[in-house]
This record gives C-alpha cells, structure tokens and sequence, in this order.
C-alpha cells in the first residue's frame, strides 16, 4: 500500500485514481493553483475531469489532508505539507510561495498578548518580500562595454 493510499484510508476516504493523483501533485509541485494541479494532474491522466479535480481539493482539505493557503490578493493554493505546524513567504514580485518554518516549532508558535478569551490552537503567518530570482533581476548589471570606460 502506498502512503497516498494509508492516508486516505486512515481519513475514511475511498482510495480513487483523481485522489491519488492530486495526492502526488501537490506533493510534487507545493503551493500551486487549482488550474496548474488539474494541467498537472490531466498530464498523466487526461481522463479525469475538471470538476473532478476541484472536488478533490475540496474532499481532501476538509479531510486535513490538504492545505488551502490564500496570501491576500492571491489565488488560492494547495499544499500536502500539512502535519506541522509551518508559515508562508510570497514574493510580492512573482507570487512565489515556499515554506517557512515556526519560530518555536509548536502550534500556535505565537501567543496573543490578548487572546480575548479564546482558545488560540494556531497562528498563521505570511512573510512578503523578493524572492532571489525576482531580486538578482531587479539589480542592475553593469554591462562590459561600461565596465572598461572609465
């Protein structure tokens, strides 16, 4: 048995090929939008369908198989990465998601300094700046004709 298979069957889910697939997706390609899971799913199996795939994303995250993650003004995107306690940073640039890890290592990893009476079991954070693609095309480079004038 697969790990895909053990974690559907371990969240009372039937084990199906669209699962499967989006399972290894998002495994393979973090943080990506629902029409780049279907392109990559559709990929090796081009017979399961659109609305398919959204059902999917739609079964497994309220399974907590999936994560949904939607930085403000982004699309919403999905990731497998989902049995720790972890943060995002976004490219304002591009729109690159990785990963981050918590600052204390267990949720919620930030206290409140009032938590108005609730019970805080997570704190979600999303760090924004330049990704290193975005920044080294933002620095100018000099060019060799102005590098032998002077």
């Amino acid at each position: 048995m697969s790990d895909f298979e053990a974690q559907l069957r371990a969240a009372s889910l039937r084990v199906t090929r669209p699962r499967l697939a989006v399972l290894a997706a998002l495994r393979d390609h973090p943080h990506v939008g629902t029409d780049a899971v279907i392109a990559l799913v559709r990929a090796d199996h081009p017979t399961i369908s659109h609305q398919a795939v959204y059902d999917v994303l739609r079964v497994l995250t309220d399974a907590g198989l999936v994560r949904r993650i939607q930085p403000a003004g982004a699309t919403a995107r999905y990731e497998s990465r989902v049995a720790d306690n972890h943060h995002h940073v976004v490219c304002r640039s591009c729109g690159v998601i990785a990963d981050v890890d918590c600052a204390v290592g267990h949720a919620p990893c930030l206290t409140a300094p009032v938590d108005h009476g609730f019970v805080v079991d997570e704190a979600e954070v999303v760090y924004w700046g330049t990704c290193p693609d975005c920044a080294t095309a933002r620095t100018p480079q000099r060019s060799a004709s102005s590098e032998g004038s002077s």
